[in-house]
C-alpha cells in the first residue's frame, strides 16, 4: 500500500510539473482550436465513453442491454460514445456480434454522437474496412480503431488511408504501444479524415504539448484511464476523454462548465466524480446501480494480451464484488451525487 501512495504522489507531482511546464503557449494554441463536426454535425468533442459490451448470464450477447445503454448517454446530454473498443471487449466479438451490437446503438443514437470500433484481428483491412462501409450505412458519426501493433509508420498510414477510403467518415485514431507523437503528426497530414487521437502510446499529459503544437491544434487530443486524469488533461487543452459509461454525464458537465469559463464549478465536478470512483469495483457495478443494466449481467472482456494489443475492461480490484460494494455504491449515488446526476 505504501508503494501504491508513492507512486500517485510521484505520478500527481509529474502532473503539476507537466502543467507548470507547459505554459500559456499550448493552452492559447488549443483555446481556439476549431472542434471537429461529423458529417451530422455533431461535435466530435466532450466525453465519448468506451461502451460496455453486456452480456446476459450465459455470456450470450444482449442486444437489447446495448440500446438501453445508448439510452441512459442521450437521456445524460454525453456528447458521443465508442463502441467497441479495448474495454467493450472487441476482442471477443464475432462478425454477427459486432453487427448486432452496431445496429442496436445506430437505431436509438439520438444527440449522443455514435463513433463505431472498426479494428479486427490481425487488422485485417478487408475486414476492417468492411466494417467502416457498415458504419458509414448506419449514419455512424465516425469511426476509431486501434492503431495496428508493430507496423511501420508507412503501413499505419495505408490502414488508415483504407479505412477513410471505406468510411468517408471523420476518424479518431487510438495510439496504442510504441507510436510516437511524430508518427501521430505524420498520420494526420497524410490521411485528413483523421481528426482526433486517444492517446494511450505514453503518458498524454507529457506528450499532448508536442501533439498539440505539432499538430497545430488542428488534431484533438484525447485520453482514456478511466477519465482519472481529465481536468489536468483540460488544462493542457485537451478536447475530449474516453472513460467508462457510468458516470459520464458527470463528466459531460465537468467538460462543459470548463468550456464555458466555468473551471471552479469543472474542478468541483471532477472531484465529485474522483470520490465516487475511489470505490471498490465503482465501474464495474455502476451502471447495474443505476438500472441500466440487469444485475446478473456480464460484461465482455479481452483475453489476456498474446501481442502487442493491450486486453480492455474495467478497472477491476482483486475479488468478486460483494453486497457490501453493492450497498456502498448505491449509497454513493443516492447520498452524495444524486442531485448532480444528468441520467435519472
Amino acid at each position: 500500500m505504501l508503494k501504491d501512495r508513492r507512486k500517485f504522489l510521484q505520478g500527481a507531482g509529474a502532473s503539476l510539473g507537466i502543467l507548470a511546464g507547459a505554459g500559456q503557449g499550448v493552452l492559447a494554441a488549443n483555446s481556439g482550436a476549431v472542434i471537429a463536426k461529423s458529417p451530422n454535425g455533431k461535435p466530435l468533442a466532450g466525453v465519448f465513453p468506451i461502451g460496455w459490451t453486456p452480456c446476459k448470464a450465459d455470456n450470450s450477447f444482449d442486444a437489447d442491454a446495448m440500446v438501453k445503454q445508448q439510452q441512459f448517454l442521450n437521456r445524460g446530454k454525453v456528447a458521443g460514445m465508442a463502441w467497441p473498443q479495448n474495454a467493450s471487449g472487441w476482442q471477443t466479438l464475432t462478425t454477427q456480434e459486432w453487427h448486432s451490437g452496431a445496429e442496436a446503438l445506430a437505431s436509438v443514437k439520438g444527440d449522443t454522437a455514435l463513433m463505431l470500433g472498426v479494428q479486427t484481428m490481425g487488422f485485417n483491412i478487408p475486414a476492417s474496412q468492411a466494417y467502416a462501409r457498415k458504419a458509414k450505412s448506419l449514419n455512424a458519426d465516425a469511426i476509431i480503431s486501434l492503431t495496428p501493433p508493430g507496423a511501420s509508420d508507412a503501413d499505419v498510414i495505408a490502414y488508415f488511408k483504407a479505412l477513410s477510403d471505406a468510411s468517408g467518415l471523420p476518424i479518431m485514431v487510438q495510439a496504442v504501444g510504441d507510436v510516437s507523437v511524430d508518427s501521430l503528426v505524420a498520420l494526420a497530414a497524410a490521411v485528413p479524415a483523421i481528426v482526433a487521437v486517444k492517446d494511450e502510446a505514453g503518458d498524454p499529459l507529457e506528450r499532448a504539448t508536442d501533439l498539440l503544437r505539432k499538430t497545430q491544434g488542428k488534431l484533438e487530443d484525447f485520453s482514456g484511464g478511466g477519465g482519472m486524469t481529465f481536468f489536468a488533461e483540460l488544462e493542457l487543452g485537451f478536447l475530449g476523454t474516453m472513460p467508462y459509461t457510468g458516470m459520464a454525464d458527470v463528466l459531460q458537465v465537468c467538460f462543459n462548465s470548463y468550456r464555458a469559463g466555468r473551471k471552479r464549478a469543472a474542478f468541483d465536478m471532477f472531484g465529485r466524480f474522483l470520490a465516487f470512483n475511489s470505490l471498490p469495483h465503482a465501474n464495474e457495478y455502476v451502471m447495474k446501480a443505476r438500472g441500466v443494466f440487469a444485475e446478473d449481467a456480464v460484461m465482455r472482456s479481452n483475453p489476456a494480451p498474446a501481442s502487442g494489443v493491450p486486453a480492455g475492461g474495467g478497472r477491476r480490484r482483486g475479488g468478486p464484488v460483494t453486497e457490501a460494494h453493492k450497498a456502498q455504491i448505491r449509497l454513493a449515488l443516492s447520498t452524495y451525487l444524486k442531485s448532480y446526476l444528468v441520467t435519472t
